[in-house]
């Protein structure tokens, strides 16, 4: 990535700190990680944060839309070197004294290798695998969690490694996802390289970042005992509290309470005043990173109890004083308590002004391409985090986008990314929940939903890897869906300014009004009845038969995005299942099931008689799911008020791999073998669904 100039301000910032200054080590950075007051001021010695990314390399300008939005992330280096009769693919290079502070990949390959100051041999070669999982062990002292971690398919390093002269990162293997985060300071800047004794050295003081980071924050009981004082605020209404200065705020808490929780975390708007001047109006939910809803999770910054406290360790310095406001914008009366703690402090020259904007985007078209901002910022100061809310009307896969974080004034983003969820420490479009120090996933609809239908919640907090800036800041997000259809974005974002900053965002009231935007649901089938809650009759000894979530395409999917999922074993395994049926009358049945790789050929019957031919549900391709759309089995008449499908393993194709016996049963519909009512079981008129049609 192209080096950027140093502005005359933050020149003479970094030159001025540094002379005389301590010099920066990797004690230093563990504990910088870990002081909260630290992002509050301006960085001394002053630095600039940047990124090495795997991006796709054909994003070359934007005014080029055919390639700004390339998705072949993977597998995209600075070069390959040969060494040692070895090759080996760089990942990074940068000069100057500097610190890595975050590498991230989805599927890290090979022996890694850091080359410190030294242009020909590596100070520390470990397998990227082991290092970025938390299974790594240097010098004798295993960085583990949470510093080191695999969570929801991404594979995460926050272990800061230093450098005073050079650093090259590579890795003896390619074709892989990576991330890498790096400060590089003013030259000049007194920094000590690490080395692997390092860890060694300082093993007490690593143990206790890593609990402290860890740790599971508990909230004061003075503190918990202010914020259970509650007051009532008419639709319309507000309350406040005012504290006074010189002074920073440590810890701010609010408890919520509503007869609709969810709604209110939308249509309660969090208002900061330091100084007489706003600088934070923020619906409720989205600024403690929980999104729409109470979603209870606990990161270094925030943490959200389902009793509805929410409270952050954000520090917020003012001058004179400020005021937290609470404003109800719904139609339901709530009840609110606010707590706060403060702590002296001097402002000088370095101090910080906390702000946090929000901005909701509803409908956002998926095509084209587009590149969605979160902020942009004019002044000087530190950006430390954002929150991402999505409404995603299809199970299909929404973040494919990249981030694109452009600094004082750069034409090309010196932090460009590999995918929405690798910028949130995640991978593979994972609908697991998850929660670390400094990035989290506290809401996914779609582990229950299937794929990533529904709303999600991502959030990713800095303090290492916080972006100085001393111009001008701007984020934009990639809105790249896998298909074409329209998404609602939220952004909220965190970060810190000198007086005098201005932003492009502005309080959005009418968003807050609309509420919260409907959730989507799956796609059904017209008239279907789910397999997966069919009562089972009988099931083979030992083959578990249980629903699975089925992501699908706007076109193809399975009906309310799940299936039963059955692991037969051999021929002759089997299920039955009971479908209730209202009518006596005879019906027409069409059964909606599944091909896959692993599958085996299936043999249908009805209440004991033989329906249809066997199928071969082996799909084409390895590794691919796909509906088979509608198998008609017959006419039948039920029996009880009921029809029992019966499922059995009869055989494999050659193309199956795997189990090879596995199946899975979507949905079925029932239609009446003629066009017309029949008398139902208590003598008035029943009609069954007619029609298979997707919706």
């Amino acid at each position: 990535m192209a080096r950027l100039c140093w502005c005359v301000f933050a020149g003479l910032l970094a030159l001025a700190s540094s002379l005389g200054a301590e010099p920066i080590t990797f004690r230093t950075l563990l504990n910088e990680m870990v002081d909260r007051t630290a992002v509050a001021r301006l960085p001394q010695p002053f630095y600039q944060c940047k990124q090495f990314s795997s991006y796709d390399r054909a994003s070359v300008s934007p005014d080029k839309a055919d390639t700004w939005f390339a998705n072949g992330d993977a597998g995209h280096f600075l070069r390959m070197e040969e060494r040692n009769g070895r090759k080996e693919w760089v990942m990074m290079e940068a000069f100057g004294p500097g610190a890595v502070v975050r590498i991230w990949s989805a599927n890290p390959k090979g022996t890694i290798r850091f080359y410190l100051d030294n242009f020909t041999e590596p100070t520390m070669e470990v397998s990227m695998e082991a290092l970025l999982s938390g299974q790594a062990e240097i010098g004798g002292v295993k960085i583990g969690a949470p510093l080191a971690a695999v969570r929801s398919g991404g594979w995460n390093l926050y272990l800061p490694i230093p450098y005073a002269r050079y650093c090259k990162i590579t890795s003896d293997a390619n074709g892989f996802y990576y991330q890498i985060n790096y400060r590089t300071y003013a030259p000049g800047t007194p920094v000590v390289t690490f080395k692997p004794d390092d860890l060694r050295e300082n093993r007490a003081l690593l143990e206790q970042i890593q609990q402290q980071l860890a740790t599971q924050f508990q909230l004061p009981s003075q503190l918990r005992k202010q914020v259970n004082q509650l007051h009532g605020v008419q639709p319309g209404g507000s309350h406040r509290r005012t504290v006074r200065g010189p002074a920073a705020i440590s810890l701010l808490a609010v408890r919520l309470s509503a007869e609709d929780m969810t709604t209110a975390t939308r249509t309660t708007v969090l208002e900061l005043r330091f100084d007489g001047k706003t600088t934070v109006w923020v619906p409720l939910g989205e600024f403690f990173g929980s999104g729409v809803g109470i979603h209870p999770y606990s990161d270094w910054w925030r943490t959200v109890e389902k009793e509805g406290i929410l409270w952050c360790r954000w520090l917020m310095p003012y001058r004179k004083q400020a005021e937290i406001i609470l404003h109800n914008f719904a139609q339901q009366p709530i009840r609110v308590g606010i707590a706060v703690q403060t702590r002296p402090w001097q402002w000088d020259e370095r101090s910080l002004y906390f702000h946090a904007t929000w901005r909701q985007e509803y409908p956002i078209p998926t095509r084209p391409q587009r590149d969605w901002n979160y902020v942009q910022i004019s002044g000087t100061g530190v950006f430390v985090g954002d929150t991402l809310t999505v409404v995603n009307p299809l199970q299909s896969w929404w973040g494919e986008g990249d981030e694109k974080i452009y600094v004082d004034g750069e034409k090309f983003p010196s932090h460009f990314g590999t995918g929405t969820e690798d910028y949130y420490g995640y991978a593979w479009c994972s609908n697991i929940p998850f929660v670390a120090p400094f990035h989290a996933q506290p809401r996914c609809d779609g582990i229950e939903l299937g794929g990533n239908l529904g709303y999600t919640t991502v959030t990713r907090v800095r303090t290492l890897d916080a972006i100085p800036f001393t111009q001008q800041f701007r984020m934009d997000m990639e809105v790249w869906h896998w298909e074409e259809c329209e998404v609602a974005y939220a952004a909220t974002t965190y970060f810190y300014t000198r007086p005098g900053a201005t932003t492009n965002r502005v309080p959005q009231l009418h968003e807050v009004k609309r509420g919260v935007l409907p959730a989507p649901k799956p796609p059904q089938i017209a008239g279907a009845i789910e397999c997966e809650t069919m009562p089972i009759v009988a099931v083979s000894e030992g083959v578990p038969a249980a629903p699975q979530v089925m992501p699908g395409t706007k076109d193809r999917f399975w009906s309310n995005g799940k299936h039963l999922f059955v692991q037969a074993r051999k021929p002759g395994d089997f299920v039955e299942l009971r479908i209730p049926v209202e009518s006596d009358a005879p019906v027409k049945l069409t059964l909606y099931a599944t091909k896959s790789w692993d599958y085996g050929i299936v043999r249908f019957s009805v209440n004991g008689k033989h329906a249809g031919g066997d199928m071969d549900l082996c799909s084409e391709r390895e590794g691919q799911s796909v509906p088979t759309g509608p198998i008609e089995l017959g006419t039948f008449t039920p029996e009880n008020g009921a029809l029992i499908l019966r499922v059995e393993v009869v055989g494999t194709s050659e193309k199956s791999t795997g189990a090879r016996y596995f199946f899975g049963l979507d949905c079925v519909v029932l239609e009446p073998s003629l066009n017309a009512s029949y008398p139902s079981r208590n003598g008035s008129p029943s009609s069954v669904p007619s029609g298979s049609t997707r919706k």
